[in-house]
């Protein structure tokens, strides 16, 4: 089981919204220096939503091979299509890839039942550890704990990153899905008390801009020092916040970026932070120590 802190890695672009390769090559780096558990490739924070086929299975394979078997990689294949779905996770299995992170369909808005039979298609057609991704706040669709249980009981069905954000979901999973299926929360804010309540980790974006404090915060959570997880967490709430005062991925790039680590690059229809949202970013920053 892959636990801990597990980063939802940004996509690196320069001006143009061309993917940047070495940036990509260096924030690996950074982060299996800053001790990162693993990292999502090409998830929300990735911005799959904007890349081609093409690109994000080559994003993927160029983190699998940056990487080297140093840090986990799990890739995001989701999709609203289960045809696709099944495609992209083929592929990452292909390229290496440990495990796949697969969003609930997004626009569509399945059934409970259609959840269930989209996500048992992609265990049927591919044999690899998948995570279930609930976002609702983003998808439109919220799979619901008696859902996941359904499907933690499927081969190649893993875990899920539950993005709700309601911590009264944690005990409510693991009754119905067993202690060998993994909780990762998505939500950074509550990312503390839901590993604090029997959860393995946190798919992070704040983990982007400070994977240290982030790292060291959700192990003192898995530990059960909820003194020392507290204290930790103090320093990072600021960052919990902010990094989502405009939409996801766009004051986290712009904090990468203004780490020195990445390029001014975003895609449309996403824009990059605008100026009357810095000085909260970089006091967030500040306040995290990592400027």
């Amino acid at each position: 089981m892959i636990q801990g802190s597990i980063v939802a890695l940004v996509t690196p672009m320069d001006e143009t919204g061309a993917v940047d390769k070495e940036s990509l090559r260096r924030l690996i780096e950074f982060h299996i220096a800053e001790g990162t558990d693993a990292v999502v490739a090409v998830g929300t924070t990735g911005e799959s939503a904007t890349l081609d086929e093409a690109e994000h299975c080559d994003v993927i394979k160029s983190v699998i091979d940056y990487a080297r078997g140093r840090i986990p990689v799990i890739a995001g294949t989701g999709a609203n299509s289960t045809t696709e779905a099944i495609a992209l996770t083929r592929k990452a299995r292909e390229l290496g890839a440990d495990a796949c992170l697969i969003v609930t369909p997004y626009y569509n808005k399945p059934t409970q039942e259609g959840l269930y039979l989209h996500h048992k298609a992609i265990n049927d057609a591919v044999d690899i550890p998948q995570i279930l991704y609930n976002v609702p706040g983003r998808t439109a669709c919220d799979m619901l704990p008696e859902t996941v249980g359904r499907l933690s009981r499927l081969k190649n069905i893993v875990g899920v990153k539950e993005a709700t954000g309601d911590l009264s979901r944690v005990a409510k999973i693991r009754e119905l899905s067993g202690d060998e299926f993994a909780l990762y929360t998505g939500d950074d804010a509550t990312s503390r008390e839901f590993c604090l309540l029997g959860g393995n980790g946190s798919i992070t974006v704040t983990g982007n801009v400070a994977p240290r404090l982030v790292h060291e915060m959700i192990a003192a959570a898995l530990a059960g020092d909820r003194e020392k997880a507290l204290k930790i967490d103090q320093k990072l709430a600021a960052l919990h916040k902010t990094l989502f005062i405009q939409s996801n991925p766009i004051p986290v790039k712009w904090a990468v970026a203004e780490m020195g680590l990445m390029k001014k690059g975003i895609r449309l229809p996403l824009t990059w932070l605008t100026p009357d949202c810095h000085d909260a970013v970089r006091d967030a920053m500040r306040q995290a120590e990592v400027i």
